[in-house]
């Protein structure tokens, strides 16, 4: 496996505990964001570094998380039907930021919005799908720290899933063999994906996402 990882009792340190903050994988100027799907999808992007073939479908909405246990928790550990495998996509910094910025949160945010009607005709206009989660531990219990994932549909997720894409690891080994480990609370031995505070520099961007710095 390609990705950096540190033992779970370090993972921690030096991370934020509570608020809202975007935590990822940096590779240079590129960020690894993750997605769960059934091995047709999988065998196909692996082949062709890109998504697509007759198991994958444009037409809905597809969500992406930078957080590798907040895709654990939702992945069940590749336990979950049509979320056996696991897929480490690496995108740039850049791109990743512009869906950010695209992103429209998907329920009323009167601070951001002002008006239901704004968010309305905003949320009506956009591809991106913005929700604020709360992250989760290895075993699945919550945390106070709240985790970010992006729903992306239309030309965007076009661009994604074929343009966009540096590179689509399978890490679904590594997953399952360290999901044996939390699910015997081994947890001296779990390794997971080291990560860091994705930097946001757009003071806009900030403010929308309501990040804490």
């Amino acid at each position: 496996m390609n990705l950096m990882t540190i033992p779970y009792l370090s993972y921690e340190t030096g991370l934020p505990q509570s608020g809202q903050h975007i935590l990822g994988q940096l590779r240079g100027e590129n960020v690894i964001v993750y997605q769960a799907f059934n091995p047709q999808i999988v065998d196909y992007a692996i082949a062709n570094q890109e998504f697509g073939g007759p198991a994958y479908s444009f037409s809905r909405m597809s969500w992406i998380k930078p957080n590798f246990l907040w895709m654990m928790y939702r992945a069940g550990w590749a336990r979950k039907d049509n979320q056996q495998k696991i897929l480490a996509i690496e995108i740039s910094l850049e791109n990743f930021v512009t869906l950010l910025e695209k992103a429209v949160y998907s329920s009323f945010q009167p601070d951001v919005y002002s008006t239901r009607e704004n968010w309305e005709n905003s949320l009506a206009n956009s591809e991106v799908r913005l929700q604020w989660d709360p992250d989760h531990s290895p075993t699945g219990s919550k945390l106070e720290r709240r985790a970010i994932q992006l729903g992306l549909k239309g030309r965007t997720l076009k661009l994604f899933a074929t343009k966009w894409i540096v590179s689509v690891e399978d890490i679904t080994d590594f997953v399952i063999e360290q999901g044996r480990l939390v699910e015997n609370r081994d947890m001296d031995k779990l390794t997971v994906i080291k990560e860091q505070v994705i930097p946001i520099s757009n003071p806009n961007l900030i403010s929308k996402l309501k990040l804490h710095i």
